[in-house]
C-alpha cells in the first residue's frame, strides 16, 4: 500500500488515486482519508524550506486536490445519510479562504463541504487571499463569519494582519481560523473569535459563534 507522503509527492500524479482506492476498498471512511491527507500535508508544510521546497508543495497540492475530487461526492453522500442537513429560518453566511501566500486548499475545501452540508451559505474565495479581498467579500455578502485557513507557519501570521485590518476598517464579523499551521493558542493570541482544529470542529465552532445548535 502506498504511504500518504509517497502519494502526495508523486510527480507523475498516479499514486494518489491508488492510495484513495486502496483505502476505500479496505473500508476506511472518506473523512478518515481526508484526515490522513491533512496530516501528510501538515508534515510537508512543517518541512518547508528545510526538507521540502516550492516544487514539492505544488505537487502535494495538486495530488491533494485530486484526492478531494475523488472523495468529495462520498463525503457529501455520507453527510446526507447521517442526516446532518439542518434547515433553519435564517441563512447563515460564511466567507472562507486560504490566506495570502498560501496556495493549499484541501482543508478549506473539506470545511466548505461540511459547512454547506450543515446549512451555511459559503462564499469560497479560494487561496492566496489578501485582506482587502476578504473585507470586500464580507461587506458584499453581509457575512456572519469569516473563516481563514493556513497550512504553512510562514503564512499564518497574515491572519493577524487581516484581523488588525478589519478592526481598523470597522468590518464587523466573527472570525474563525484553522489549518495545519494554526493552534488554539495562536488563534487566541491574534484575537480570533474561534479556532477549528478540523472540519467537524469548525462547523461546531461556527454554530457556537452564531449560537445555533449543531
Amino acid at each position: 500500500m502506498h504511504s500518504i507522503l509517497d502519494a502526495l509527492l508523486d510527480v507523475r500524479k498516479r499514486k494518489i488515486e491508488a492510495f484513495c482506492e486502496e483505502k476505500l476498498n479496505s473500508g476506511t471512511s472518506p473523512y478518515k482519508i481526508i484526515g490522513e491527507l491533512t496530516s501528510g500535508l501538515r508534515e510537508i508544510g512543517a518541512g518547508y524550506k528545510e526538507i521540502y521546497f516550492d516544487a514539492e508543495l505544488m505537487v502535494a497540492g495538486w495530488n491533494a486536490k485530486k484526492a478531494l475530487e475523488i472523495l468529495k461526492p462520498l463525503l457529501q453522500a455520507g453527510l446526507k445519510v447521517e442526516g446532518q442537513y439542518n434547515q433553519r429560518d435564517k441563512i447563515r453566511k460564511v466567507v472562507i479562504g486560504t490566506v495570502k501566500g498560501d496556495v493549499h486548499d484541501i482543508g478549506k475545501e473539506v470545511v466548505t463541504i461540511m459547512l454547506s452540508s450543515d446549512g451555511f451559505e459559503v462564499v469560497d474565495l479560494g487561496t492566496d487571499v489578501a485582506k482587502e479581498k476578504y473585507a470586500e467579500a464580507v461587506r458584499e455578502t453581509d457575512a456572519d463569519i469569516l473563516a481563514m485557513s493556513a497550512l504553512l507557519t510562514t503564512t499564518r501570521e497574515y491572519m493577524a494582519e487581516v484581523i488588525k485590518y478589519f478592526r481598523q476598517e470597522g468590518v464587523a464579523v466573527k472570525i474563525l481560523v484553522g489549518g495545519g499551521a494554526v493552534t488554539a493558542e495562536y488563534a487566541a493570541e491574534i484575537g480570533a473569535d474561534a479556532y477549528g482544529k478540523d472540519a467537524v470542529d469548525a462547523v461546531k465552532k461556527a454554530n457556537k459563534l452564531l449560537k445555533t445548535n449543531f
